[in-house]
C-alpha cells in the first residue's frame, strides 16, 4: 500500500509513520507537511534513510502539490492540522485555511485520482461540550473554539464529498491525545517540561475540566485498524474510557516528578473552555479494537521520554513560543 499522510511531520502524523514503516516493511509512504511550528524533522530523524519514506514540505491548500503526490498514493491519512485551541482564538483565519480549505483540496485530489479511501483524522471537540453521558457518531456537531469549528467544517466537507460524489471516505473523531513527540504548548508536556524546568504549571480556572485520554500507541493501532478493516462512509470514535480531570492529572505529574502543589498557578480560564468531553467509542471496539495501555502507565512513560529528551523540547521551548506563552499568562 502506498500512503500518503499528511501532517507527518508533527505529534501524531509522526508518531503514525513510525508505526507503519515498523509494523508493514512493504508500505511505501509520503510524508506532506508545511513545517510550521508544530511540525519537526526531528520527529522523524530515525525513518528519514527509509527507502520507503519520502519527505515533501508543501501546504495542504496547494492543489499542484497535494495533486503531485496524490497521483503516486492509494490512500491519503491527513493529519494535518491546526489544532491549539488557544491558538485558534487569537488566529482563527488560520485555522479555517488550513482545516477547511486544506480538507478540501485533498477531497478534490483524492477524487481526481479515485483512490479506494481516504481517512480523515478529527477531534471530539466538534461536538461540543457534555455534561453527562458520551458523544456517539450520530451527536450533533456544536463546536465552541474556532479551531473545533474549524475541524468540523473540514468534517463536513467528508460527508458531503461522500454523498455527493460517492467518494470513499472515513472520518475519525478521537479523545485527546498524549505521548512522546508532543509539542509542548499542549496540556501535559507543557506541565512535564515546565516541571522540568523548576517553573510553575498554569492550570486554568480550577481544574476541573474533564477529558478523555488516549496514548499515541493506541491511537496509532486504531488508525491502522480503521485503515485495514473500516467501512467506506462511516464515521468512527476513537477513546480509552480514561476521563480524568485536569487537576487530576496536574497531580499525578508532580507525584512523578516529585514536586508538590505550591507549583500549581491557578490561572483565569480561557474563552470557549469546554467542561468535559467523553466518546462512545462502542461502534469501533465492535469491529475488534481496544486500548492497549493503562492511562497511568502511558502518562509515566510520556513523563520518562520527556526527562530524557530535553535536547528534543527545549529548543522548542524559545523565541517565539516562550513569547506567545508569556502573552497568554500575563495578567491572569
Amino acid at each position: 500500500m502506498r500512503l500518503l499522510i499528511t501532517g507527518g511531520a508533527g505529534f501524531m502524523g509522526s508518531n503514525f509513520i513510525r508505526y507503519i514503516l515498523k509494523k508493514y516493511p512493504d508500505y511505501k509512504i509520503t510524508n506532506l507537511d508545511k513545517l510550521t511550528y508544530a511540525g519537526n524533522l526531528e520527529n522523524l530523524r530515525d525513518v528519514e534513510k527509509n527507502p520507503l519514506y519520502k519527505f515533501t514540505k508543501g501546504d495542504i491548500c496547494d492543489q499542484k502539490i497535494v495533486d503531485s503526490l496524490a497521483k503516486e498514493v492509494d490512500v491519503i491519512v491527513s493529519y494535518a492540522a491546526e489544532t491549539h485551541v488557544d491558538r485558534s482564538i487569537m488566529n482563527p483565519r488560520e485555522f479555517a485555511m488550513t482545516d477547511v480549505i486544506g480538507t478540501q483540496t485533498l477531497l478534490e485530489a483524492a477524487k481526481k485520482y479515485k483512490h479506494p479511501l481516504y481517512v480523515q483524522i478529527s477531534t471530539d471537540e466538534v461536538f461540543g461540550s457534555v455534561e453527562s453521558g458520551k458523544f456517539t457518531e450520530e451527536s450533533p456537531f456544536l463546536p465552541n473554539s474556532p479551531y473545533a469549528a474549524s475541524k468540523a467544517g473540514g468534517d463536513l466537507l467528508c460527508r458531503a464529498y461522500a454523498i455527493t460524489y460517492k467518494m470513499p471516505i472515513i472520518v475519525t473523531h478521537s479523545c485527546n491525545f498524549f505521548g512522546q513527540y508532543q509539542y509542548p504548548e499542549k496540556f501535559i508536556p507543557l506541565f512535564i517540561t515546565n516541571l522540568l524546568e523548576g517553573k510553575k504549571v498554569p492550570l486554568y480556572g480550577k481544574g476541573g475540566n474533564i477529558r478523555e485520554w488516549i496514548y499515541t500507541q493506541d491511537h496509532c493501532s486504531a488508525i491502522d485498524f480503521i485503515l485495514h478493516h473500516g467501512k467506506a462512509g462511516e464515521v468512527y470514535n476513537i477513546g480509552t474510557g480514561w476521563e480524568k480531570t485536569n487537576l487530576e492529572i496536574t497531580k499525578l505529574i508532580l507525584g512523578a516528578l516529585g514536586k508538590g502543589e505550591s507549583q500549581i498557578e491557578f490561572v483565569k480560564n480561557r474563552p470557549a473552555h469546554d467542561w468535559r468531553y467523553s466518546l462512545d467509542s462502542s461502534k469501533l471496539r465492535s469491529l475488534g479494537w481496544k486500548p492497549k495501555y493503562e492511562f497511568k502507565d502511558a502518562l509515566l512513560e510520556t513523563i520518562k521520554w520527556y526527562k530524557n529528551n530535553e535536547n528534543w523540547w527545549k529548543p522548542l521551548k524559545s523565541g517565539d513560543y516562550l513569547k506567545y506563552y508569556e502573552e497568554q499568562y500575563k495578567n491572569r
